[in-house]
């Protein structure tokens, strides 16, 4: 059962962390890489899956809340929406590589929702940037 809720700890820390929540899945996955009492592979597929999911979820919101943007409660003011998009079709679906940064890896996922990023480039481009800063990270921290 603490198995489970280990990797389940690990799978919604990262999630959540994609999202505009200000948590760090580094943080958790790097504890337990360092507890060694767990695969490595594992602890990385359940982050990945996790943090991948979790744009995923932007990317919908992007996708489908758009509908709401004259509303008053609306969280994006129309000028800042209309500076990403700039920036998003400036620099195109490659950005979204960047989707691991801090701060503006959040944003990227739910903007190419807004601007209709096809779901499988999306998906392919966001697992490569997710997965690759979790395999550096245990690269870094297990040396």
């Amino acid at each position: 059962m603490i198995e489970l809720s280990v990797y389940g700890g690990l799978f919604l820390i990262a999630l959540l962390s994609a999202s505009i929540l200000p948590l760090q899945s580094e943080a958790v996955l790097v504890g337990l890489l360092l507890s060694d009492n767990h695969p490595v592979w594992l602890l990385l597929a359940v982050a990945s899956v996790g943090n991948v999911l979790g744009s995923l979820l932007n990317w919908y919101l992007g996708k489908y809340l758009q509908h709401f943007q004259q509303r008053r409660w609306f969280p994006v003011k129309p000028e800042q929406l209309d500076k990403a998009s700039r920036w998003y079709l400036k620099y195109g679906k490659w950005s979204l590589l960047l989707s691991w940064v801090p701060i503006i890896g959040d944003p990227l996922t739910v903007i190419a929702g807004v601007l209709r990023e096809p779901f499988l480039p999306f998906l392919l481009l966001v697992t490569i940037a997710k997965v690759s800063r979790y395999l550096v990270l245990a690269g870094v921290t297990l040396l």
